[in-house]
């Protein structure tokens, strides 16, 4: 028995294994040049008897159940209430439950309360996809982010204060050449200035959809890293992270060419030593042809 979902569905790597339940369609903000994820879909917010019907339904085919996400790309947009009514009978309906996440963008968090956020993570909300993208302000305005590096700051902080787990996404390359030193160096001022819980590295890829509009918003700026410029970024990015607490990064995506992980401070050194040794074998990239998001 499974659920008939509302496509295209999207979730965090992480998530492989979690049981999805669609309590938004699209994204309220869905303006982002690099993201064509819901630009077939008129955001909307589910009905509760739909969600409810769908969660009895899951509940009596697989309770045992140990993570569950919210899709789509915009649960937090939800009324503060009625996240709690779902997170709540969630809980009530799979006993093995261990983790409720969603995505959210820097201004739901922004414009909850600190109230409202510790009521969903007390309800059972744990978790927190957020898009750094780049802490660079000229990037994420030539890409539309709606956010600023020191709002990304602020939202992430705000929601680590009311105790979720936040996992973090940069882009590498999405600044082109012309601005890459500026994503790199700013993106890590970012993440120094919030420390999240995870970060995930992963590189531009441009579907057909948006390939245009992406490159017309940069104005005859935009020239694309090649797999060593990336690399590069990675690099930087990496010995620029002065981690005061753990960070769980990843750079593993299959948009990626080169793959690597650790754990920050620990494995930062052994890292750097990963990425000079892939820079001098350029063979062990992932073929572009199996790179995507």
């Amino acid at each position: 028995m499974s659920l008939t979902y509302d496509s295209p569905l999207y979730r965090p790597p992480s998530e492989a294994r979690s049981l999805i339940f669609q309590v938004t369609l699209g994204c309220s903000f869905n303006e982002c040049s690099f993201c064509d994820m819901y630009r077939s879909k008129e955001y909307s917010e589910r009905p509760w008897d739909q969600i409810k019907t769908e969660i009895d339904l899951m509940a009596r085919h697989m309770p045992g159940t140990s993570r569950i996400f919210l899709a789509d790309g915009d649960a937090l947009n939800l009324d503060t209430d009625y996240i709690v009514k779902i997170v709540t009978y969630l809980r009530s309906k799979f006993p093995a439950l261990e983790r409720i996440s969603c995505y959210a963008m820097p201004m739901n968090i922004l414009k909850k309360k600190p109230e409202e956020l510790s009521r969903m993570h007390k309800a059972g909300l744990g978790m927190l996809y957020l898009g750094i993208e780049s802490g660079s302000d000229t990037v994420l305005r030539k890409v539309t982010k709606g956010a600023l590096g020191s709002t990304i700051i602020k939202a992430v902080n705000k929601a680590k204060a009311a105790g979720y787990i936040m996992s973090c996404m940069v882009i590498l390359g999405l600044g082109g050449k012309k601005y890459s030193s500026e994503h790199i160096s700013q993106t890590v001022s970012v993440i120094n200035a919030c420390t999240p819980n995870y970060v995930g590295a992963l590189t531009l890829y441009l579907e057909n959809g948006i390939k245009d509009e992406f490159i017309s918003k940069y104005a005859g700026e935009f020239e694309r890293l090649n797999d060593e410029e990336s690399l590069q970024e990675l690099k930087q990015l990496i010995d620029g992270i002065e981690a005061k607490t753990n960070i769980i990064f990843r750079a593993n995506h299959g948009s990626n060419a080169y793959t690597i992980k650790g754990t920050f401070p620990h494995d930062k050194e052994e890292m750097l030593k990963q990425i000079e040794w892939m820079s001098k074998h350029p063979e062990t990239a992932r073929h572009p042809g199996l790179r995507g998001f």
